[in-house]
């Protein structure tokens, strides 16, 4: 029997099929990291803010090894300001502590803070800790801009659902690679409020999910941009866990509605499974 609620894989997996004009890569690990379900996983798709994932990494080590320094403000300028996402730009404050930055880019995407941390860190350095992940086809590729242009590259950052759904079973792992920058990164993303696409289907507090509730615990990032819809993170209750990448991009229509609904069902899969490692 197929199971409309989101419970069947199959069924799932029948309709990122037959939505043609979408292009998707999903994958769903579980506790283990073992793989339970994906779709294209291995192709490479625009992320849109996702890629902010891959400076957080790098934000946590240099916080950690002293690199930089956790004291010093880090000031906001002209150069790097940029319009959309963000809390930063209607603030008074000219100058953040950069976990102060870090926090805004994992709660609400910020652009502004993520160009400032960005100029401070490097990008190269992004990228050397995104190898260091074994991440090879992933990556953020520029800071934030307002327009692209031929000198710029083509988007802020692409990536491979398992890829990145392996970045956040890294972080559940208590033996992962990321084990020192662990508890920084998960602090940061518990703050995430955008839950409107797999975790929707989760029923948990965009503003306060950091702790248990209804037994599930929640990190994520998500991207979004014109024809992009990305979440990325890991859900868990006390016994079992899964951690998710499900991205969808897309060119002529406008197929949000659909694909928001679809990215849901992801989390209804997810959700039957934990519910049921409670009872």
């Amino acid at each position: 029997m197929t199971d409309h609620s989101g419970g069947d894989w199959t069924a799932l997996a029948e309709r990122l099929d037959g939505m043609g004009e979408v292009r998707w890569s999903v994958c769903v690990r579980d506790g283990d990291g073992q793989v339970v379900f994906a779709h294209r996983p291995d192709d490479v798709l625009s992320t849109a803010s996702v890629g902010k994932l891959f400076l957080l990494v790098e934000v946590a080590r240099q916080l950690d090894e002293g690199l930089l320094p956790a004291d010093v403000p880090l000031q906001r300028t002209d150069e790097l300001a940029v319009g959309d996402s963000g809390l930063w730009q209607y603030l008074k404050v000219e100058a953040l502590a950069p976990e102060d930055l870090a926090v805004l880019v994992a709660a609400v995407s910020d652009n502004l803070a993520t160009n400032v941390l960005l100029h401070r860190v490097g990008l190269d350095a992004v990228h050397r800790a995104t190898a260091n992940l074994g991440i090879a086809r992933s990556a953020l590729h520029d800071r934030v801009r307002d327009q692209r242009t031929p000198a710029t590259a083509e988007r802020l950052s692409s990536g491979t659902a398992f890829e990145l759904s392996g970045v956040f079973a890294e972080l559940g792992s208590a033996n992962a690679s990321l084990v020192r920058e662990r508890d920084r990164l998960l602090g940061w993303l518990s703050a995430s409020v955008d839950l409107s696409m797999v975790a929707s289907a989760f029923g948990l507090d965009p503003l306060s999910h950091g702790e248990p509730d209804r037994g599930l615990t929640l990190w994520n990032k998500t991207g979004t941009d014109a024809g992009v819809r990305a979440d990325v993170g890991l859900v868990r209750t006390a016994d079992a866990a899964f951690s998710y990448a499900v991205i969808a991009n897309w060119r002529a229509s406008d197929p949000r509605d659909e694909v928001l609904g679809t990215m849901a069902e992801v989390g209804r899969a997810m959700k039957q499974r934990l519910d049921a490692s409670v009872r």
